[in-house]
């Protein structure tokens, strides 16, 4: 079991056999009928395609739907995650589009097909945009605890990315990297108005005029029934949701039952989760995001050398990270989301999480994940890897968590849900890649001396794991200060002055008051 500590050489040693994994790496180009499961770490496909992320706008509202955070909340929460789950991965089996990743609230697509028009691929992909958003409306549920639709907002951008592996231990669905997929996804996450945003890149391969805010201008009626009569996907609202009802009147969602974990999340099998099997409890989530790495894929991806070295870089990189909070501090991670990892910790027991203890360990684990970091790019640097200029931004706070899997039998997803865990995501994301952010609920549980180090703003530069043993050892040291200032409060004790002395002489009876006889 992790001892909730960093050590150099046993991460150098880690990062040295996992840079000897990808010593030779080999980049295809993608083609007809190629499959991208189970790729191989030293393997890339250099695909150009169409990237869609959807982001459901509405899961904090149902987060937020109560001023405590009960069972309740996350149950409708996860249920509600579930039904538009089921929908929109049967719609992207139907129009043939590739599932990259479903992440609590986001859906990421890549469109590949027809291999050699980019115009229709673009039509394709707002036409299933749209589809997803007008199905996602009509997947409510009603009955006593009725669901709300869904609120949607899609991203769309076009353009070449490298797809690796993004699994360790199992998990080897792929990844794509590279400008047109980050793009997307900052369409999606670029404000609070549902609809398809896209790109002007996008926008130009389909002949459309450019418009001045990509993020406040999504695509008019127009523009959306054009791409469906150049899509013709052959499937309709209708049938989408009649085959929806029918899976679920096959294969219904179970009622969620939640336990607790026993601390550490470490030991905590995550593929034995079900929603009658989930787990729920005070915890700590965390993200760590390698900053600067789309700029970095981007600057690389055209020329075999250099993207080889993308690949290299992101397989050490992410490997180390995973190790550091699972094997250094007992923590889980729970997916990788790109170039980010999103993970889990906890200290206490069943009954009682210890607020305090899972504060410190995730915030040394912060820590630790910078000098980690720091330490893979000087390894892959000595190696002949080129890095280019990377950083880590890491956010992290502390709330009740409920974790478990959707999905169906044989593809089931990992997913966590909490006010925690959009708090520090949000945390992360005002972090450049120097900085590390704390929420305001890990902040209150935080030992004081981290909560002094991260100041009012909660958020810090060069917090890696010498500073972090530093700020504990500064106040270790005003702790023993302030006992001895106590004991030498309490003056030793000194001998009585000198008794009553009675005079040589034999007693006799004194004078008798007046009035007394």
């Amino acid at each position: 079991m992790a001892k909730r500590t960093w050590n150099k050489q046993t991460a150098q040693d880690r990062i040295d056999a996992r840079l000897a994994e990808v010593k030779t790496v080999e980049i295809r180009d993608y083609g007809r009928d190629t499959d991208l499961n189970g790729l191989a770490n030293g393997v890339a496909y250099r695909v150009d395609g169409v990237h869609v992320y959807v982001d459901i706008l509405n899961l904090d509202e149902m987060l937020g739907t109560t001023n405590f955070e009960g069972v309740t909340v996350h149950k409708r929460t996860l249920r509600f995650l579930n039904l538009h789950f089921r929908a929109a991965r049967n719609i992207l089996v139907d129009v043939d589009a590739i599932e990259v990743d479903f992440h609590n609230q986001r859906l990421h697509a890549v469109f590949a097909k027809p291999y050699d028009d980019e115009a229709k691929r673009i039509h394709r992909a707002v036409a299933t945009a749209q589809l997803v958003i007008d199905v996602l409306a009509r997947t409510g549920e009603g009955g006593d605890d009725p669901l709300p639709a869904a609120k949607v907002r899609v991203g769309i951008d076009s353009g070449e990315a490298l797809a690796v592996n993004n699994g360790r231990r199992g998990h080897r669905e792929p990844l794509f990297l590279g400008c047109a997929a980050n793009l997307a996804a900052k369409r999606a996450g670029g404000g609070t108005k549902a609809g398809i945003f896209m790109t002007n890149n996008a926008r130009s391969a389909v002949g459309w005029s450019e418009v001045s805010n990509v993020d406040t201008i999504p695509l008019t009626t127009e523009e959306i029934e054009q791409s469906k009569d150049q899509a013709k996907l052959g499937i309709t609202v209708d049938s989408v949701v009649k085959t929806w009802e029918e899976d679920l009147e096959k294969l219904p969602i179970g009622a969620f039952e939640f336990s607790a974990h026993t601390p550490p999340f470490a030991t905590l099998d995550l593929e034995l989760l079900t929603p009658k099997n989930s787990r729920r409890q005070d915890s700590v989530s965390i993200y760590a995001d390698i900053d600067g790495f789309t700029s970095y894929v981007d600057e690389r991806i055209d020329d075999d050398e250099p993207a080889k070295d993308v690949v290299r870089a992101l397989h050490v990189l992410r490997a180390e990270l995973d190790a550091t909070l699972h094997a250094d501090f007992a923590g889980r991670k729970i997916r990788f989301i790109g170039d980010c990892v999103h993970g889990v910790l906890v200290e206490g027991t069943a009954a009682t999480t210890d607020a305090e203890d899972s504060a410190k360990n995730a915030l040394l684990c912060a820590a630790a994940l910078r000098s980690s970091f720091k330490l893979a790019l000087e390894r892959l640097d000595g190696a002949g890897v080129d890095v280019g200029s990377m950083g880590l931004a890491v956010g992290c706070d502390y709330g009740t968590q409920a974790i478990t899997r959707l999905g169906m039998k044989g593809e089931m997803l990992r997913c966590v849900v909490g006010r925690a865990v959009l708090r520090s995501e949000e945390e992360q994301r005002r972090c450049d890649g120097q900085q590390t952010a704390m929420g305001e609920a890990l902040a209150k549980a935080a030992p004081a001396a981290f909560r002094d180090h991260f100041g009012t703003s909660r958020r810090r530069s060069g917090f890696d794991y010498d500073a972090a043993l530093a700020v504990l050892a500064k106040a270790e040291e005003a702790k023993k200060a302030e006992a001895s200032r106590a004991r030498g409060l309490l003056r030793p004790a000194t001998a009585a002055a000198a008794g009553f002395s009675f005079p040589a002489r034999a007693a006799s009876p004194s004078k008798t008051p007046a009035g007394f006889a």
